[in-house]
Formats: structure tokens, sequence, C-alpha cells
């Protein structure tokens, strides 16, 4: 069946036909479930397992509760029935007796379906088998599941219909619900380390004027009233560095990102990053940030500084930190400095097989030595810093070596999580890098419509301070501490091609 079509009654199984009558015998004989509006719910399934742990078989509490959730399994035994309803923190045993709940009510608890969504009342009790139950007096049908569940929606062949479904992929597999309750934490402990340090969280605008010269490609969308095609953001760090100009010295912003780009396990067009600026500190004030602030979260989510991530142990506790010239001697041998000039560098890309960049600079192919030689080595936490200036156009120089920049990057399992700068505040040397950026991408891509964002250069005229910059995507974050092997595991709704197409 194509995605986001209605179904027609000859496409709806037989299955879902039968529920379809019960809901019409349901609204002929006045008990339409769909026009209750609420129900009243003082109890939850961990909770009465957890408070009654200690009772012994066949006991009685004398509680009476009231639970809600929906029912996923239902065993009829003549005048004596059990079934298990799963509400927001997990499953708990129902037993339903014709004696108690009477002959109408155990009747119309017959015909339910599994899926359908009720509100029970009754007596908390433990039974013969040792199980936690509640035996009801009351039972409220809230909402009719008009198709039934799937049988089989788990494991990596369905992968496809779970992402598409995921309402479904989370009724049926509730171990996918705490994949994304751990994402909230880490959200909720991000923000309390960062408004701990005494970081403002803001909001800047996700609909920009123009293209920037940066490489990433953004989605275009046009405004009417304005009579302008606009950008969806590829960052949010222009605007952030823009507050630090304003006087708001520690600013972040938990921001969705947009980039016009491909898919695979550990990108998504659309996903959440966090950017952060501080006023009067450095690159290096931003690695001990990183440090600090991945221990926290490791200890926090997953209890424990040694963490797994797919198979591998990850020791969250010890960061290296080695400049990309080092790293670039230590696995492949080659020495940047005994490049003199950028044929050197072509000779060494040359006789090492490694792919040449667009524009072959020494630093440019120090890039690409890194890529082919350095990435796919980091598997425990590492710090890579100083880059060279010509693929970071928004970091501050060296003071004493000016072919690089006060920038690193941070890799685990092979992979970067995050970005980080001593943040160039020259606003003539920044005009001059926009400029050349924007120009070698238009020399590239003549149909571009990147633009310089002089608005940023003249708010840096005024004059920003020493600021350090970091930049870190949620998702992959989230995959770490949640040992999922993809980005559609961490987000709730990926981007899918339509089933049609």
């Amino acid at each position: 069946m194509e995605q986001n079509k209605p179904q027609t009654e000859q496409e709806l199984t037989q299955q879902a036909a039968v529920r379809r009558q019960k809901l019409a015998d349901l609204c002929e004989a006045g008990h339409n479930p769909f026009e209750i509006t609420k129900y009243a719910q003082d109890a939850y399934s961990a909770d009465l397992k957890q408070e009654f742990a200690d009772l012994p078989a066949e006991a009685e509490t004398g509680k009476i509760v009231s639970l809600a959730g929906r029912m996923m399994s239902k065993r009829v035994m003549g005048k004596a029935s059990f079934a298990h309803l799963r509400d927001q923190k997990g499953d708990i045993q129902i037993f339903v007796k014709r004696d108690l709940l009477g002959e109408e009510a155990y009747a119309a608890f017959k015909k339910l379906d599994i899926g359908d969504i009720i509100g029970v009342k009754g007596e908390v009790f433990r039974t013969k088998m040792g199980e936690i139950s509640v035996r009801i007096t009351e039972l409220t049908l809230l909402s009719k599941s008009l198709l039934p569940l799937p049988e089989k929606f788990h494991g990596l062949t369905d992968r496809e219909a779970r992402y598409r479904q995921r309402y479904v992929d989370l009724i049926v597999n509730p171990e996918v619900k705490d994949t994304f309750v751990k994402r909230s934490q880490i959200l909720k402990e991000i923000r309390a380390y960062l408004d701990e340090k005494g970081f403002l969280e803001v909001d800047t605008p996700i609909l920009t004027p123009f293209e920037i010269g940066a490489s990433a490609r953004p989605f275009y969308t046009h405004h009417n009233t304005l009579n302008m095609d606009m950008v969806l953001r590829i960052e949010t760090e222009l605007y952030l560095k823009r507050l630090i100009v304003g006087g708001m010295d520690r600013v972040y912003e938990v921001g969705r990102i947009f980039r016009n780009e491909g898919m695979d396990p550990k990108h998504n067009p659309e996903f959440t990053t966090i950017e952060l600026y501080q006023a009067f500190t450095d690159f290096h004030g931003m690695m001990d940030l990183v440090e600090e602030m991945y221990k926290r979260l490791a200890l926090k989510v997953c209890g424990s500084l040694e963490i797994t991530y797919q198979g591998k142990q990850i020791d969250m506790g010890h960061w290296e930190r080695l400049t990309m010239v080092e790293a670039v001697k230590k696995y492949s041998g080659v020495d940047f400095n005994d490049w003199k000039t950028d044929e050197d560098a072509i000779a060494a890309a040359k006789e090492h097989h490694v792919e040449l960049p667009e524009v072959p600079t020494k630093g440019a192919i120090l890039a690409e030595f890194f890529d082919a030689f350095v990435e796919d080595k980091l598997i425990q936490p590492t710090f890579i810093y100083d880059y060279p200036v010509e693929i970071s156009p928004l970091a501050k120089r060296k003071p004493n070596d000016p072919a690089f920049t006060e920038r690193f990057e941070y890799f685990i399992d092979c992979t970067e999580y995050g970005n980080a700068f001593s943040e160039l505040n020259d606003p003539i040397d920044q005009k001059a890098r926009f400029e050349r950026q924007v120009a070698e991408r238009k020399a590239i891509e003549p149909e571009c419509r990147a633009q310089v964002d002089y608005d940023y250069v003249n708010a840096l005229e005024y004059g920003l301070p020493p600021t350090g910059g970091l930049g870190f995507g949620v998702d992959r974050l989230v995959m770490l501490l949640t040992d999922s092997a993809s980005i559609r595991d961490v987000l709730l709704f990926p981007t899918m091609k339509p089933i049609d197409q």
C-alpha cells in the first residue's frame, strides 16, 4: 500500500473489517468510544510492581487503583480471563471475572481486540503464579483500535517499516521508547551543564535571507509576502556570534539544521546540533568543556565512563590530544614540515595515493592525508587540533604559525563528533576569507547563489571579544550513548522516500 493514501474497503484486511463492524455496533448501541474525552488515571504499572515487590503469592493489598493504557494480550477462559495492559511505564496483568464485572460488561470485554485502549479500576493483588495483577471491577473502552498490530515488526528486516510507522514501532517494541527517553535525558543534562556554567539558551532564525559560501548545500524556499527566496539554515554560528558582539558573553542554541545532501547511517537531511560560544576563552577552553561535559553525560546516562558502542569498549574518561600534523605523521609516516611548497605536497599525495583536493594547497592536502590515514584509527576519544587555514574559514590563525588555525575536532569510534575554534574576530581577515570562499564555490559551481554575509562582517567591526566556539551533533551523541548503529534509530521520524517512489 502506498504511504499517505486512504485505504479503500477492498484494501482493508478481514481483521480490520471485523473491527470496523465492532465499532459500528458499539455506536449503534450508544457506546461510541471516540466520544469519551478523558479518564481519571491514578496509578502506573511499574510503580505498583515496585510498591508491592515483596507481596507474597495470592495476597491482597486492599489498594484500589485506576489504570489506563493499551491492551496487549487477552486470554479468555469462560467466566474469568486475563489480559495485559501497557501504560506509560510498562505492562501489568489484569484479571477480569464475570461475577465481579457483571454479565454485560464481561460480554463487552470478550469482544475487545488487542490494541484497544482501555481504562480499568480494581484492586491490586498477587496471583497464585506470583504476578502482580489488578482484579478489575470496572472496564471502559476509551478508543477502538481499527487496525490489528503486526505480529512481526522487529529486527533488521522490518527496519524500513519501523522507521516509516514509528507509532507502531513504539507500540510493538517498547524498548525503542527507552532510546528516546535517553535522548530527552541527554538534552536535559547538556542544558543543565551549560546553564550551570552561566550560558544562556537562545533561539536564532531558521529561515535566512541568503546562502553563505560554506560547502554545505542548503534547502531553498520562498517567502510570499516578501517575494524573496529564503534558505533553511545550515548552521547557527553567525547569529550566535552576533550576540557575543552584543555583550551576551555565553550563549548556546539547540538548533535544528537542514542540509540538502546525502543520507547514510550517520547523516539525515535535518538534524540537531548544539552550538555554544563563550567570550574571553579560546579553543583550549572548549576542549576542557567538551571533556568535562562528555564525562558527565556518560556517568549520568550510562552509569559509567566505560561504555560499549557497537561491540567496542570506549573509555570516556581518557581523551588524547594531537595536532593534525602530529596525527598524520603518527599514522602515515609523512611529515608536513618536510613540504616546502604546494608541489612537494602534491608529489607526496600522489606517492601515497591520496586524493587531491579541488584547490591543492599544502594545508588542504594535509587534511586529505588525515582523512586517508588517521580518522579510521581514532576509536578512543581524541582531540585533533591546529587545522590548516584553507579548511577553517571562521577560525583564528595561530599567532606563531599563520598557516594553521586554532581549531579542533574530536573523534570517537572513527567518527567526528564536534568542531571548535578560537573564533576569528578580525573583520578584515574575515571579509577576505569569506570573499575567497564564495569565489572558490562559484568557480566550481557557477550556478550557486552563495553570498558573503557582509552584515556579519559589519558586526565584527563593532568588536568581537576573544571567543571560544563549539558545535556538535546531538544525534551522533545520542547514537553513542544508546549504542545505536544508525542515525535513524535516534530520530523519531527520520526522512524517508515515499513508498510509491
